[in-house]
This record gives C-alpha cells, structure tokens and sequence, in this order.
C-alpha cells in the first residue's frame, strides 16, 4: 500500500502537465501502465493547435472546433481551451520543448478543418518532444514520484473502506505490480485519471497497445457518467502495410499539399466529394476513403506528396520520410499506401472545466474525458491541447480547494482468498481477438442498426464468460485489460444504438440524416 497527496493514473501530456502544476505544493505520484514514455502522447505526430498567426483570431479557432464538431461541442468548454493554447505553448517552450521555428517565429503547419495555419511542431514528432520535455523536468522534481508497471484494476472507493460506506468517494485506485505480480493499493486525497482512450477496442488503430479504456470502464463500474462513446475518431490515413502495423502518416502531409488519389488511375477523388478536398475534417475523408475501397474493391489508396520538392518533403516529414524507406517506399518520388484506423475517442467520463467526474476526490483530464471540447469529431490538432489546459485545470481546482478534500480512510487490501491462477491464457487472447474484430465490422466508420445489434449480442454473450473468468482466476495485466476492453465496447454499442441519426463520427445508413438540435448521449450507470 501506498499513499500520497494525490495520486495521476497516467504518465502523458495531461498527467505529467498535472503533476508538474502541483509538485510544489504536494507530493505526486504518477503511475504508468508499462514503460514512462509508452502512452499516446509519445505518438503524437502533428502538433498542437494555438492561435499564433498574424490574422488568425479565437473566433476563428472556436468556429473551426465548432464546425468539425457538426455542433455537438459546449461552446463555453471550446473557448476555455482555445483562449489557454497560446500560453499552454508558452510554458512548453520553457520547459525546452524544441518547437520548430521560421526566423523568429515558430513555424506553423495546417491541417485538415483549420482555416488557418496554427499548428506548432517538432518536425513530424511533436507527442515525442513534448513528453520528453515532461518527463524530464517530472524527474527532476523532488516531489513527483513516477512508477511504471502498474496496471490499475479498479478505482478504490468508499466501498472498500474497512467501514463500508457508500458515499461515492475515491481514495485512489488497486493496481497490479507488473514486477511482482502483486496487487497494490495506491492511496491519495485526490486521483487524476490520464489514461487516454479505448483505441484498442477495434482491430485496425494507430492507438498504442495501452489504449483499452481503462479509466473509462473503471470511472463507470465506480459510478460516474459516461458520454457520447459512439464518437470514435478514425485517422483516413494510417500506412498499410503488412509488415507493420498502427503507422500513422500525419494529417500535416494533406495540410502541406499531399492528395488522395486512385492507385490504378492515379485520380484525385477527394474534390469531387468535399469543396475542402484533403482539407476536409477527418470524418469527411475517412468516409471518403472507406467508400472508394468499398466501392473499388481496393485494399488501400494512395496519399501523394511527391509534387512538392524532396528536400521540402524530407524537412517537413523526416521521420515518416526514413521510416517509409525502411519499407521500400520513397515519399519524395512515390505515393504512400494508406487506409483509415480507429484513431481516437472523442467520447469518455464527464468532466466540467474544473475536470471534475461525477465523484468525489476523482478528477480526469485528457482522451479519458468527454469535456465538451471535440462534440461529434476532433478538430486536428486539438488533443493534445486539450491535455495541457485541463490537466493544469485539474491541478488549480485541487490546489484551491485543498482544505475540502479529507484525507483517505483504511482501505480494504485486495482479496485473493477465492481465486486460483488460470490454466486457460488462451481464453482471453480469443476473446480479446473476437472484440476487435467485430467492433471494426459492426462498429466501424460505417453503422447500421442490425450491426449494432449484432455486435451488442455478442458483447452479452462475452460478459457472462468474461466474469466467470473473472471471478474465479488471480487478476493478471492481459485479464485487466481484456475486461476493460469489453466495458468500453458495450458503452460505444449502447452510445450508437441510442443516437437516431448521423453526426460526426457517428455516421449510420438507418439514420443518415443530422436531427436539427445536437444532444449529448448520456449513460447513467
């Protein structure tokens, strides 16, 4: 057992961002799942959106997050986040974050939704630098305390104080040491969930191996709101490639001038479809792209960027650049295979602009949260921005209202009287292999009812089996995760089945139309 001031499930932009806004006044710990530096913001490719350019204005930048998020976002949440960019930036360039520059000025890319170029980088590996940054001054400081290999299990609540009480509050969370084995309790005044999204929930993401819902299904089984789950974001340009898997080729590629073309006629298709062309938000050209390989037959279609210059190319895109010519594929003189992946969950727990969840003592900020800021689709760009601003606003609400927060009660340890260790391994790679599979056929870019019901009947059916599975054998990471995983394929099924038309992300034949007033999906557990 562990306890500390406050407790940050998660290692990435927001977590770390929390964190560092509180160390010098509290004492943090910061668990990871695995490694320090394997969550999603590593993956990062693009950058982060602010309002830096001469000309560009909030206005804008909110009407952008607005439009792309087909009106479903809170508008009050958008302008939050947006007016907080330019000095969420500004405090990572003084934690030495290497941005990339034009004279004295940082360079700005544009991506697909933005009317104006915004987006500040470093090079094609932007989520990499900023962690780096993060981490870095996170170690230095005497009051962060960082330990890996901590997979978290379930919130710990006033349900498992050594005298029951249902209030509702969290005091931290049970997690199994990956070194040991062991289950350990981390306690805190106040947790911050930073665990990212449920990416891994289908066959085909650009999400790390990580990314199975876990703070998600645990803020659900623990009581707090979950919405707008049907919102899954999927990337239109993820490399195929049979030997690698969940490469993204950035949307900075469309945004500096790359077009989507036919592989055997080499037509350009995306005009003919969107006046935006490759510019289009990414719902609009992942449908896109998903219909032509439908309707063609194709395995893949081609994202073309060898028009421009190949020092221009190699500048901008180095490391997509040296990564392809690992494969035989030169991006300077040769289009690049691609196909759309899930790529990120625009839905989560309800948080307010305080990231405050529905219980006490538990906050979220990140891909976790669903905050009002991304409504139906995210603006590019615009999640690791997210990070920034609400995991600092985390960090103010904590600090301000230390004084109301009490401090944690005896917690019960973890029982494992009634289990024995399984002899069954193969049951969970099965059934992980069985989610996947049918969440990207019946849950994908494109939904009907009778697939969404097909899919919610065999969720059922997994449920029973899981739990028996559950109940009998000693927890272990892969059992965590594969119970997560299912969590969150229910929430996105019961999310879709309960919104009667197509907004966004959420696009279904049975429903093709945009009802005229947007309204959050709320589940209730």
């Amino acid at each position: 057992m562990t306890e500390s001031d406050i407790l940050i499930v998660g290692s990435g932009a927001a977590g770390l961002t929390a964190a560092l806004n509180l160390a010098d006044r509290f004492k943090v710990t910061v668990l990871a799942k695995g490694k320090l530096n394997e969550g999603s913001t590593a993956w990062a490719q693009g950058g982060i959106a602010a309002v830096l350019e001469p000309g560009d204005t909030f206005d804008s930048h909110i009407e952008d997050t607005m439009v792309a998020g087909a009106g479903l976002n809170d508008r009050a949440t958008v302008e939050f986040v947006v007016e907080n960019a330019p000095a969420a930036i500004e405090r990572l360039q003084k934690l030495g974050v290497p941005f990339a520059t034009e004279g004295n000025m940082l360079h700005l890319t544009r991506e697909g939704g933005h009317s104006h170029r915004r987006i500040v980088h470093v090079a094609d590996a932007t989520g990499w630098a900023v962690l780096d940054a993060l981490l870095k001054a996170a170690d230095a400081h005497p009051n962060i305390t960082m330990v890996p290999d901590q997979v978290a299990i379930d919130l710990a609540t006033s349900r498992h104080e050594m005298r029951y009480s249902g209030a509702g509050h969290v005091w931290g969370i049970y997690a199994v040491d990956r070194r040991t084995g062991r289950v350990v309790v981390h306690k805190a005044r106040a947790t911050i969930l930073a665990t990212g999204g449920a990416g891994r929930t289908y066959q085909f993401s650009t999400a790390p191996k990580g990314a199975t819902g876990d703070g998600i299904a645990m803020a659900w089984r623990a009581g707090a709101r979950v919405s707008n789950m049907e919102f899954m974001q999927f990337h239109p340009t993820c490399l195929y490639n049979t030997q690698v898997k969940n490469f993204l080729i950035t949307e900075a590629v469309r945004g500096e001038g790359g077009h989507l073309k036919i592989p055997e006629t080499g037509h350009r298709f995306m005009p003919d479809l969107d006046p935006r062309a490759e510019l289009a938000p990414r719902d609009i050209v992942a449908r896109a792209i998903d219909h032509e390989i439908k309707r063609l037959g194709l395995d893949y279609v081609h994202l073309d960027i060898s028009h421009q210059s190949p020092a221009f190319v190699r500048e901008h895109f180095p490391n997509i650049h040296e990564k392809l010519l690992s494969l035989g594929i030169d991006m300077t003189v040769q289009p690049i295979p691609v196909v759309p992946a899930q790529h990120y969950t625009c839905g989560g727990v309800i948080v307010d602009r305080d990231g405050r969840t529905d219980l006490p003592g538990l906050y979220a900020a990140g891909e976790v949260t669903q905050s009002g800021l991304h409504g139906a689709n995210r603006l590019a760009s615009n999640s690791l921005l997210e990070c920034f601003v609400y995991g600092e606003a985390c960090a103010n609400h904590i600090a301000q209202h230390w004084d109301d927060l009490p401090p944690p009660p005896a917690i019960r340890a973890w029982d494992e009287s009634r289990v024995t260790d399984s002899d069954e391994e193969v049951v969970i790679k099965q059934n992980w292999t069985e989610i996947r599979r049918f969440m990207w056929n019946y849950v994908g870019i494109v939904r009907t009812t009778k697939r969404l019901e097909r899919a919610q009947h065999r969720i059922r059916m997994l449920t029973d089996e899981i739990n028996d599975y559950y109940g009998h054998f000693r927890v272990t990471p892969d059992l965590i995760e594969l119970r997560n995983l299912l969590q969150t394929a229910e929430l996105i099924v019961r999310c879709a089945l309960h919104r009667k038309e197509s907004r966004g992300l959420h696009y279904t034949l049975d429903y093709p139309e945009t009802l005229p007033e947007a309204v959050d999906t709320i589940l209730i557990p």
